[in-house]
């Protein structure tokens, strides 16, 4: 479970992680700034009246990458915001309720997560990916609206002393994979970002 994470910035050159660099450079920094002067870097959970969208990085159906803002909420068309619980998805269960939008997927940049009292980060605080799923619905006023759930696995090294799930944070070598939009979601997918994520998740440590 995690219900608050970012990106740390002031103004100057927000660098993304490595392998995620969005084809058109400039336009995804100006979309960055104005998210960190307006929400601090913080990517917040808000209700339907509310939104609060936050960047995301997902590959369009001709494979080019893309950062766009999306909402931390699963929606699904027709229905509106799942349940509550929908802004978090278990890696275990991304066959079962999740499988529709385990074939949309994204990565959320970040280079911090706070869980339980404990703001976890890589050493010398470097980026890093989250896997994510999306689903992306039409609104009301015929509007598309990019939803999101971050993807969490068993939390592992010393995220493990605060709560036992952590964000399923990605490797730089998997990246292609999952934003592939012509890769099925599908079980070997599944075991791949499980194993391969191990070693990143383990350098994740807690400054209180």
């Amino acid at each position: 479970m995690c219900a608050s994470y970012g990106l740390s910035g002031s103004g100057k050159r927000i660098e993304l992680p490595d392998g995620l660099e969005p084809m058109d450079d400039r336009d995804s920094q100006a979309l960055l700034s104005e998210w960190m002067e307006q929400q601090s870097g913080n990517a917040k959970i808000t209700g339907k009246n509310a939104l609060n969208l936050n960047p995301i990085i997902r590959a369009n159906e001709s494979g080019k990458r893309e950062l766009l803002m999306a909402w931390w909420w699963l929606w699904f068309s027709g229905v509106g915001p799942n349940k509550f619980s929908s802004f978090n998805s278990r890696d275990d269960k991304l066959l079962g309720p999740w499988k529709g939008a385990f074939q949309h997927r994204a990565i959320l940049p970040a280079d911090w997560y706070v869980e339980k009292g404990g703001k976890f980060h890589l050493p010398d605080h470097a980026p890093f990916g989250v896997a994510a799923v999306t689903s992306t619905v039409k609104r009301d006023d015929g509007s598309e609206l990019v939803t999101y759930s971050m993807v969490t696995r068993d939390s592992v090294g010393e995220a493990a002393e605060y709560h036992p799930r952590m964000p399923l944070v990605l490797p730089q070598d998997i990246y292609r994979e999952w934003l592939d939009p012509e890769r099925a979601g599908d079980e070997s997918l599944v075991s791949e970002v499980q194993h391969g994520s191990d070693e990143i998740s383990r350098a994740l440590t807690a400054a209180t």
